[in-house]
């Protein structure tokens, strides 16, 4: 039986839901999922092993135009995916117009490998205004399919699965077929942190927060963890670490109760919060925390 394995890139603006549909894909809780936008910064990779089939999907920041350098370079993170993909997905919703980021859409537009449009929540609309939303999409994207998806409702989804499977092209796998991501343990606790700080802090906080693991001790029943939360503010040190500690405490519980079901170990953390001025404007501090300004 022949065997297929590719790349299948999934991009769009912020808060269409691009993770949530890459962890239905997967099968696994791989992308940190908010109502915030500008939740994923890196491009993260989820694959999809089956006998004779090998997917990998790649989760995508939400496109934007850059206010600083940490959004440049999420933005290279996304049109990287234009240019190694087998399939291209582009996920939309029912509530934004296909003139949205329309510089990101022409070079979408000009790619040579398959498009699929996905428009997301679905399950907010009703027929005569899909329709009308899959026109437009088609005047945008003539060549794309389309394809209405709910992934909150986890409706359409295998149809979408389905037809990827159709497009792959036949090749040996590119990963062992027991990988699962291309990224370490480490960078699933900084994102299990991350998305903590993105439910309970409000406002420009958890846009100024970057999470460094400084700890990674594992055991056969046990993982010692010390974190580091960075922020840009001394009034923001305070906000993160709250009257008396409470908030902090809050999230580190909240983290480490996330952090046990997706290591399915005993949990140790240790949280600290330090100042570095304007990291999300340096180049030097970027590089160190895993960005690519290339």
């Amino acid at each position: 039986m022949a065997h297929k394995a590719g790349f299948v890139n999934i991009v769009g603006n912020p808060n269409v839901g691009k993770s949530t549909l890459m962890n239905l894909l997967v099968g696994e809780r791989i992308s940190i999922a908010t109502f915030k936008a500008q939740t994923t910064r890196h491009r993260i990779m989820g694959i999809l092993n089956t006998d004779d089939m090998q997917i990998c999907f790649s989760d995508t920041p939400g496109v934007l135009k850059p206010n600083y350098k940490l959004q440049e370079s999420m933005l290279s993170f996304s049109e990287s995916a234009l240019q190694d993909a087998d399939v291209l997905l582009y996920v939309t919703d029912m509530v934004e117009t296909p003139d949205k980021n329309a510089d990101f859409l022409d070079k979408v537009a000009r790619i040579k490998v398959p498009v699929i449009v996905l428009i997301n929540k679905i399950d907010l609309t009703d027929q005569q205004a899909l329709g009308a939303k899959v026109e437009q999409w088609h005047e945008v994207l003539p060549e794309a399919e389309i394809i209405p998806i709910s992934a909150l409702c986890k409706f359409n989804v295998d149809t979408v699965l389905n037809r990827i499977k159709d497009l792959l092209p036949d090749s040996p796998p590119y990963f062992g077929k027991d990988q699962w991501t291309d990224k370490p343990a480490r960078f699933f606790v900084t994102e299990i942190v991350r998305e903590k700080i993105l439910l309970y802090y409000d406002k420009e906080i958890p846009y100024s927060v970057e999470v460094v693991v400084e700890q990674f001790k594992e055991e056969k029943e046990k993982i010692h963890i010390n974190v580091v939360i960075y922020v840009e503010r001394d009034s923001q040190k305070g906000i993160i670490i709250g009257h008396k500690g409470v908030a902090l405490k809050k999230v580190s519980s909240e983290a480490r109760k996330s952090l046990e079901l997706f290591f399915g170990k005993k949990i140790f953390l240790e949280t600290f919060v330090k100042v570095d001025k304007d990291w999300r404007n340096s180049d030097r501090e970027l590089r160190n925390f895993g960005y690519n300004l290339d």
